[in-house]
């Protein structure tokens, strides 16, 4: 158990951080899930709309620091590279 004041405010922060980052990572995990969904059932125009949240969602979870930058714009890349390939298809 912490011993100061100091520590006491630290374990505070963290887990208000925690609870935080642990729902805006939920949050992107979804979206992009629900890209992949209608990925595999090849159905381009929820797709689109998925990717769309999907991308913002990314796109804010690094800007707070909860994912890397680089790994945002790796998973939007990739989706988006799924999509057009989806588009490809039809």
């Amino acid at each position: 158990m912490a011993n100061t004041k100091q520590t006491i405010k630290r374990i505070k922060q963290n887990e208000k951080a925690r609870v935080r980052n642990r729902h805006v990572r939920s949050t992107f995990r979804t979206y992009v899930k629900r890209v992949r969904t209608a990925i595999d059932a090849a159905d381009l125009t929820a797709a689109e709309e998925s990717l769309k949240l999907a991308v913002t969602a990314l796109t804010r979870a690094a800007s707070k620091g909860v994912i890397h930058k680089n790994q945002a714009a790796r998973s939007v890349s990739r989706l988006t590279r799924a999509v057009n390939g989806l588009r490809g298809q039809a």
